[in-house]
């Protein structure tokens, strides 16, 4: 039975009538023991039993009566209980049962046990409420005494057997192996009746139990450990005391029955006296030292016994020189001045009988016995207290801190006495909790202050032992992470926390709902991470421990002035160290840095600043770079530009050369066939060319000049490929950088070779070499790598926007008490701290994520949420990073500052999406991690297989070999002739044109693209959009426009009251002061309507956020005399062309004289005007019909927004306000899925205005109310189940999913940065262009396939007549017909990739008149609604066909005899065909606009 106390904060008292209305309604309620009402204090304190009540409920009840009621805490406090006998007389009138229920029914009761005899009754009750006589009296007629139970000497409990608290009980466990064991032992024994708590040490091995005697005894609780397979052992055995027969009868004779005071007094000297006191508020054993030590120095006392289990004090003194009720006031007046002394009632001295006679004789072994305690108090001196206001503050923040059990501040003695738990706060903890509420706090050198006694004697207070201040400081609080999942929003957040608070050992907790992690500030004596864990399952999340996460330590970069020399590196280092919380300090003289580390929960940046200010060195914070430079490629596309430049300039030379000499070698072996020249005269011919001169022997122009241009762009050009290619090598892979390496090296190698043999040979015909290949090679692969980085380089400036979000500056005030403003400053906000109060102006940035404790406003959340209704902020409800204030002050404590801010957990989310997504190895490097091995190994195979056929019949190789030259040896001719046909392989090969492939067809597709306003980041989103199988659609700024619009107005009040005109004239001025997006809404259509740029005049303009408005208006005649006019005008022109002018006059009149006179003569009237929803309205004495009611309804079930505008008291319209659906999004969504893709709409908004939106685009897949980051684990989601996904959005709540899908297409409306994570920028605000990016991307794909068969086609063919297989029949390469071969596959591939600017995008007007008669509305039965990210749909009811073809022809005939909606429905619950040709014309009807 677990009885707690709680304060409540009550608002809205204004007298005593209200307090009693309180007081009898909530006392009423089953399980409220006792409630107190303070008008004062503005607050109710209620005990309650907490199996029947929670904070909550009791919260709720005082809500429902009309007050505001506040948690002070949400933690409530244990209460202690009392225990007393009763006997029952054997002649009793009632039964032992009826006995118990009426004893129950009073207040103060808690529970009722009966003996096995049905004699005796255990009763439990609060003693703050009842005491003894009081329950004795509560059964009427009957005459219930008190009793005490038979004792048998010698048993363990003999000498308490009646004692009205808990005994503690020290058993030593062994067997204990780990923190499960301990675990084990808790729960089990704590669960059983009677144990009030139970801590189980492992270092020490050993349990400590506090229990009550009367209700389970020692012996049972160690058989309940042993049970549990552990051994146990009593660490200290109760001595049981035996008095005669004759002590008993002395102590009971000394009762003076029935008197007032009813003193206990025994004689043990003719002229001293001994009393025993009741004391209340006793915690521990420094009480009893500090009462006994205190108590004894009286001159009057002879001795003094204190016992804590007991509450007592018996005291031996003389009553000649001091009186009991001096005796009372001394103990009360001793330090911390917290104890109640009373003379106790009759049964209160049972229990203490057995002691008084063993403590008079020896108080030292009971002394010794009462150490060991399970609380203890500190006394901590507070300066800066000026009134009561601030102690009542201090002792209501300090009382609800975990681990305090009570607090008393003295205003005069300037300190604060406090009682608390060492397992889970330490006095340092309290200090600093003080602190932060801008008090100066310091803890004195000993533990208790010198008290002032009644006698005007000053006293030294006893000393703690000095192991029990050791275990004070070695006290420690760690910290553990634990991932959470499963949140879905701020109040599963609440949750967690209050529930974790309340666990034993856990100091204090902090969840992040975006991070989905949990900071836990936890006792490790008590409980252990793993524990916590499953704390949070048992509430229904997943939870795991972080076991890498970072401590948390805040890390700080300071700039310090004003240093200079090694001696104030020292001063400012071990200042720092010194300070309390700072863990790390590296100061360098150097640089003028200074690197901290430190703990957020004890000391914040400012504080480190402060130290280092005092110092007398001015500071300031690094600025932190707030872009996002790692993401940047900015460096690549510098390199591959380069490397691309380097290479061309020495290309262009050496591809003219190249193709002078292929004319030249063309038209000599024209000459050779058709002249028959002989060998000699060619010979003379090709040296006569001026290429052809030799420098020196074997070294010609043509090869010297090849050699000077190929040797820089094989160093520098290649200098990338070949560091990658080593790579690739070290790890065992080979892709297109080996395959580069491998044919430029060996072409420049076998070229210089064969040069310096020639130049050896001194041969006249000069050698073919290979250098135009590298040059060739270079440019083509570096500039498809150029094109590839420019067009990923641009991802990274999304985390630029995203961080140029948050506000760079907060205000940070501080506050006096009852929330006085004493004085602000602006700070960086780096330099928050957490707890810190920061104040926010009307249109200024949240700095930080906070709660609300002070202020009322309006705040733009569509930063995170993406939706752009404005949200109500009051006291206690949370604020984001970066949302912004709309129209009140807002004071705000900080709760998540730095890199825990919803803000920067965005840009981490986006920044992991985008680091993680592996880029889809291209098809050119598939292949050629296959195609290189293959070449090399078919290169290879053709250098040793002409080696052998060129040895087996030398003639082949002769007849084919040019420049054969008898003077060379014939193995020389046949190794460079094998030779010449391997590289010939491996130039025909070299995959440039796979290099090109890819690059150049994205990079027309995304210039086509861009000119049909569709932008695409790169080669990979192009790719990857043909594989796309869902798309998921955002709702708000994608589906529909993103901003509120009137749909419908509907007049509640005849013409000839109100004119129409007159009305909206009334509203539009009525909401022109407004900054609500609704409000700004309706003041756009009454502008539009009445065609006038200005409106009248609002005065008195009131907003109550969540509710509405109300103000006054003026000035609108001369707007409505404008309208007239304008009428009129028209009228008489339209008039003046049929001449009928006597109508013209008829019809004009009426209007002048409903509104107004003529101007001259005009008088402004002034109208009262309301404009809110049905609770404003009922606030302010309205009725709201029951058919406006039903018509409010029927829009809201339909996704808009219905608002009530009432003049002058009297309803007069009601304004229907929607987000409309973009007009083409409906044929999009039907393209899309006629292309065989599945669509699924995803939003932060409720199910109903969901449901109505898909039903009106005919998506038929919902998932609504959606967080951001569970958008991302959406994508995630179906990604699993391994489909590709697009998604298309517009806000920044969409960025972290566009990132994360296979495709993130943005509206190019959207925010910056949900563009700048998009890999599909989409400029128009158009969704056709969805259909067409996807389209684009299935052609752009088709070209690449294409591309790679023309790249491809060449090796397969060119690689075996470069082998020489074809050389039987007369096909032979030379190496340059390779290079050829090669240069053609690349011109091709381009060509091919050219052809891709035909392309043209699909016209709506064709895909219109394909889809005509098949797009329809959907019905909601065909919808399924998913809330969150659950798979199951909820709402869509599942009719059977009977059901949906009897609903359907219903609503089909009701609406063509009615207009209005048939109420039975469910299938046409949302428009179909029907409904909306037949009902919606009803309804609109009414509009009369």
């Amino acid at each position: 039975m677990e009885v707690k106390s709680i304060v409540l904060g009550v608002e809205g008292m204004t007298c005593n009538s209200c307090v009693q209305t309180i007081e009898q309604h909530v006392g009423r309620l089953n399980g409220i023991h006792n409630i107190k009402v303070s008008l004062e204090d503005k607050n109710a304190v209620i005990i309650y039993d907490s199996k029947l009540q929670t904070p909550a409920t009791l919260q709720e009840a005082i809500y429902d009566m009309g007050f505001d009621a506040m948690l002070a805490d949400s933690n409530p406090q244990p209460v202690l209980l009392d225990t007393i006998f009763l006997t029952i007389p054997t002649q009793s009138s009632l039964t032992s049962k009826q006995i118990c229920s009426t004893l129950l029914k009073n207040k103060g009761v808690v529970d009722v046990k009966m003996s096995s005899d049905q004699q005796t009754a255990v009763v439990t009750f609060i003693p703050s409420i009842a005491n003894g006589k009081q329950v004795m009296q509560m059964v009427p007629g009957v005459d219930l005494s008190i009793s005490a139970p038979e004792v048998t000497p010698g048993t363990c409990e003999s000498s308490s057997w009646s004692q009205a608290s808990s005994l503690v009980l020290r058993l030593k466990v062994d067997g204990m192996t780990c923190h499960s064991c301990t675990s084990t032992i808790e729960g089990k024994i704590g669960k059983l009746q009677g144990i009030q708590r139970i801590k189980v040490s492992l270092d020490n091995q050993e349990a400590v139990v506090v229990y009550q005697p009367h209700l389970i005894t020692a012996e049972e609780i160690k058989h309940q450990i042993e049970a549990a397979g552990f051994t146990a052992s009593f660490k200290k055995q109760p001595k049981p005391l035996k008095l005669s027969a004759i002590d008993l009868e002395r102590l009971r004779n000394t009762q003076t029955k029935g008197s007032e005071t009813a003193l206990k007094e025994t004689s043990s000297m003719n002229d001293t006296k001994t009393i025993v006191f009741r004391i209340d508020g006793m915690h521990c054993s420094s009480c009893v030292l500090n009462i006994q030590s205190t108590i004894s120095a009286l001159p009057s006392v002879t001795s003094i016994f204190v016992s804590l289990e007991k509450k007592s004090a018996i005291i031996n003194y003389n009553p000649n020189l001091i009186s009991i009720e001096v005796l009372r006031r001394a103990i009360e007046a001793v330090s911390p001045e917290t104890f109640k002394v009373s003379l106790p009632e009759e049964y209160d001295s049972v229990a203490l009988y057995p002691m008084l006679v063993s403590t008079l004789q020896s108080p030292h072994p009971v002394l010794k016995d009462a150490s060991q305690p399970l609380t203890q108090v500190v006394v901590i001196n507070i300066e800066g207290m000026t009134c009561n206001s601030c102690v009542q503050s201090i002792e209501g923040v300090i009382s609800q801190k975990a681990g305090v059990k009570s607090i008393h501040v003295s205003l005069t003695n300037h300190n604060g006495t406090i009682e608390y738990d060492p397992l889970q706060t330490c006095p340092e903890d309290l200090r600093s909790a003080i602190e932060d509420m801008g008090f100066d706090a310091s803890l004195p050198a000993q533990p208790s202050p010198e008290v002032q006694l009644e006698s005007h004697r000053t006293e030294p207070s006893s000393q703690v032992s000095p192991a029990h201040l050791v275990r004070q400081e070695t006290k420690t609080v760690s910290k553990c992470y634990v991932q959470v999942t499963g949140m879905t929003c701020a109040s599963c957040v609440a949750n967690i926390e209050r529930n974790l608070r309340r666990e034993d050992g856990i100091h204090s907790i902090l969840v992040a709902l975006m991070a989905g992690k949990a900071e836990v500030r936890y006792n490790p004596a008590v409980i252990h991470p793993s524990a916590i864990a499953e704390l949070i399952r048992e509430l229904g999340f997943g939870a795991t421990v972080m076991e890498n996460c970072g401590e948390g330590d805040g890390i700080l970069e300071l700039v310090v002035r004003g240093m200079t020399c090694a001696s104030c590196v020292h001063k400012i280092e071990s200042t720092l160290m010194k300070t309390n919380g700072v863990l790390y300090c590296s100061v360098a003289l150097a640089t003028n840095k200074a690197h901290i580390k430190y703990d957020p929960e004890i000391i914040g940046p400012r504080d480190v600043i402060q130290v280092v200010k005092d110092l007398g060195f001015t500071t300031s914070l690094v600025k932190k770079d707030r872009s996002a430079s790692h993401l940047d490629h900015k460096q690549e596309i510098r390199q591959w530009k380069r490397s691309f430049v380097v290479s061309l300039v020495f290309c262009i030379p050496v591809m003219g050369l190249m193709i002078y000499m292929m004319v030249m070698d063309s038209q000599l072996s024209d000459a050779h066939e058709h002249h028959n020249m002989s060998s000699e005269e060619m010979e003379a011919l090709h040296s006569s060319m001026v290429l052809e001169y030799q420098l020196l022997p074997g070294l010609s122009v043509m090869n010297f000049l090849s050699f000077l241009l190929c040797v820089p762009v094989q160093m520098f050009g290649g200098w990338h490929f070949y560091i990658q290619a080593y790579k690739a090598v070290k790890h065992k892979t080979a892709n297109m950088d080996v395959l580069i390496v491998l044919a430029t090296t060996i072409a420049f190698v076998y070229s210089l070779v064969v040069l310096l043999v020639a130049m050896a040979e001194k041969a006249k015909v000069n050698p073919v070499t290979f250098f135009d290949t590298p040059p060739m090679l270079f440019v083509f692969i570096s500039l498809g790598r150029w094109l590839e980085h420019v067009a990923k380089g641009k991802t990274s400036e999304a985390l630029a926007r995203l961080i140029s979000l948050q506000a760079t500056e907060a205000t940070i005030v501080t506050l006096g008490p009852d929330n006085v403003l004493l004085s602000e400053e602006q700070v960086d906000v780096e330099l928050v701290q957490r707890g810190d109060v920061v104040k926010v102006i009307p249109g200024g940035k949240f700095p930080v994520d906070g709660r609300v404790i002070e202020g009322h406003s309006m705040v733009d959340e569509s930063l995170i949420t993406g939706e752009a209704m404005p949200v109500t902020k009051k006291p206690g409800n949370t604020v984001i990073a970066g949302s912004i204030n709309q129209n009140g002050s807002l004071l705000i404590s900080a709760t998540h500052v730095g890199a825990d801010t919803t803000l920067s957990q965005i840009v981490k989310l986006v920044e992991e999406a985008q680091t993680s997504k592996a880029p889809i190895q291209q098809f050119a490097d598939k292949l050629s991690g296959y195609f290189v091995p293959c070449i090399v190994a078919v290169s290879v195979v053709t250098l040793f297989a002409w080696i052998i056929i060129g040895f087996v019949d030398f003639e082949i190789v002769e007849k084919y070999f040019l420049g054969y030259n008898k003077s060379i040896s014939a193995a020389e001719v046949i190794i460079r002739f094998a030779f010449q046909a391997s590289i010939t392989v491996l130039c025909i090969a070299c995959p440039c044109s796979l290099g090109l492939a890819t690059p150049t067809a994205v990079m027309v597709g995304t210039g086509v693209g861009a000119q049909n306003g569709i932008l695409i980041k790169g080669g990979e989103p192009l790719e990857m959009a043909h594989k796309v199988k869902v798309v998921v659609f955002d709702k708000t700024g994608t589906i529909t426009h993103g901003t509120p619009e009137v749909t419908q107005v509907k007049f509640l009040v005849e013409g000839n009251q109100l004119p129409h005109n007159k009305m909206l004239a009334i509203v539009g001025t009525a909401e022109s002061n407004s900054e609500h997006p609704l409000g700004a809404a309706i003041t756009k259509y009454c502008k539009k309507e009445l065609d006038a740029e200005t409106l009248g005049t609002c005065t008195d303009f009131q907003v109550v956020p969540g509710c509405g408005i109300s103000c006054k208006v003026t000035n609108i005649e001369g707007l409505l005399y404008r309208k007239d006019k304008m009428v009129e005008e028209n009228n008489i022109k339209n008039v003046t062309l049929v001449k009928i002018e006597e109508n013209v006059e008829e019809s004009v009149q009426p209007a002048l004289i409903i509104d107004a006179e003529l101007p001259a003569t005009r008088t402004s009237q002034k109208y009262c005007v309301l404009i809110g929803n049905r609770e404003w309205m009922s606030r302010n004495g309205l009725v709201v019909k029951n058919e406006v009611d039903k018509a409010m309804m029927e829009h809201e079930r339909r996704g808009r927004t219905a608002v009530l505008a009432a003049v002058d008291g009297v309803l007069c319209g009601l304004i229907a306000i929607a987000d409309t659906v973009k007009p083409e999004a409906e044929l999009a969504v039907y393209t899309l899925k006629s292309m065989g893709l599945e669509v699924v709409l995803m939003t932060g908004d409720n199910s109903k205005t969901a449901r109505s939106i898909a039903s009106q685009v005919g998506i038929t897949k919902v998932f609504a109310e959606v967080l951001p980051s569970h958008k991302v684990a959406k994508v995630k989601q179906l990604q699993d189940e391994g489909k590709r996904v697009a998604m298309v959005g517009d806000g920044i709540n969409d960025s972290p999913a566009l990132a994360m899908a296979n495709v993130g297409i943005a509206i190019g409306t959207g925010t910056d940065v949900a563009i700048e994570a998009a890999d599909v920028v989409l400029i128009r605000d158009d969704l056709m262009d969805v259909v067409a990016s996807i389209d684009l991307s299935r052609k752009t794909v088709k070209r690449i396939r294409i591309n790679f068969v023309f790249a491809l086609i060449y090796n397969l063919i060119g690689v075996p007549i470069a082998a020489g297989v074809f050389l039987p029949i007369g096909l032979v390469l030379q190496p340059w017909m390779g290079s050829a071969a090669m240069a053609a596959s690349s011109v091709s591939v381009v060509l091919s990739s050219l052809l891709l600017k035909m392309y043209q995008k699909p016209s709506p007007e064709k895909l219109e008149f394909r889809a005509r008669g098949q797009m329809r509305h959907k019905s909601p039965s065909e919808i399924s609604v998913h809330i969150g990210i659950d798979e199951t749909g909820t709402g869509s009811p599942k009719l059977s066909l009977m059901d949906r073809i009897i609903n359907y022809s219903r609503a089909s005939i009701n609406s063509l005899f009615s207009d209005k909606r048939s109420v039975n429905s469910v299938v046409l619950s949302e428009p179909d065909k029907h409904s909306l040709l037949v009902g919606d014309f009803g309804e609109d009807d009414d509009t009369a606009l």
